[in-house]
């Protein structure tokens, strides 16, 4: 199910990224690399897999997003990183096959508690990857990671593990994924997440801290 981008960037629930703003402005910490040079190439490669129809190979554009040339080989190098790597992986290619792609949902009145109180609020997310008929989907991640270690680090270096738990709590969903693609040697790195493991319970405790601050500077305003 694809939607125009800005629609869903421009809805008033609270998202995972509204969580990652507040996490700066409350914790600002250095920043590695530039950061929105490296969103702008994940929006490539995120649209090249989960929405071609927005990408136009022979101006190397998405949308209206000028992209170079050097940029577009990489990405399409990227791509076929994880074509390769489905023919081994059978459930990578049947989400490549089954998926809703760029699909978001909306949760009204979200249950949370953060120390014994409890609080709501609106939220949203966005899938890359949504099973419909399995009730769980994914994200898709491009990573400067050269090997699994790096990626394991990253997946709590960069949130990724809120921001799973955050997705698989709106969609009430007991499973989740995540295939990234190293930008560095093109190798495909994946996590499975479970409802109660590990990275999920890491991840709803960022998430809830988060949420029960964003709640408090909304009541208050």
């Amino acid at each position: 199910m694809n939607h125009n981008p800005d629609e869903y960037y421009n809805r008033r629930e609270v998202s995972n990224s509204d969580l990652t703003e507040l996490k700066n402005l409350l914790h600002p910490r250095q920043q590695f690399g530039d950061k929105e040079a490296a969103f702008r190439f994940g929006s490539l490669v995120d649209a090249i897999i989960t929405e071609p129809d927005r990408v136009n190979v022979y101006r190397y554009t998405v949308d209206d997003v000028q992209y170079t040339a050097d940029e577009f080989g990489l990405a399409r190098e990227m791509y076929k990183s994880l074509q390769m790597e489905a023919r081994k992986d059978e459930f990578l290619a049947k989400v490549l096959e089954l998926s809703d792609t760029q699909r978001f949902m909306v949760n009204r009145a979200q249950q949370f508690e953060y120390g014994s109180f409890p609080f709501t609020l609106d939220t949203r997310c966005k899938w890359d990857w949504y099973l419909s008929a399995c009730n769980f989907g994914g994200d898709l991640k491009t990573t400067f990671a050269t090997s699994q270690k790096q990626f394991d680090e990253a997946v709590d270096f960069f949130d990724w593990d809120r921001s799973r738990a955050w997705y698989m709590d709106i969609a009430n969903s007991n499973l989740d994924f995540i295939y990234a693609i190293s930008k560095k040697n093109c190798l495909v790195f994946k996590k499975h997440i479970n409802r109660g493991d590990t990275i999920y319970i890491r991840g709803r405790e960022k998430y809830e801290e988060l949420a029960f601050q964003y709640w408090c500077l909304n009541l208050a305003s």
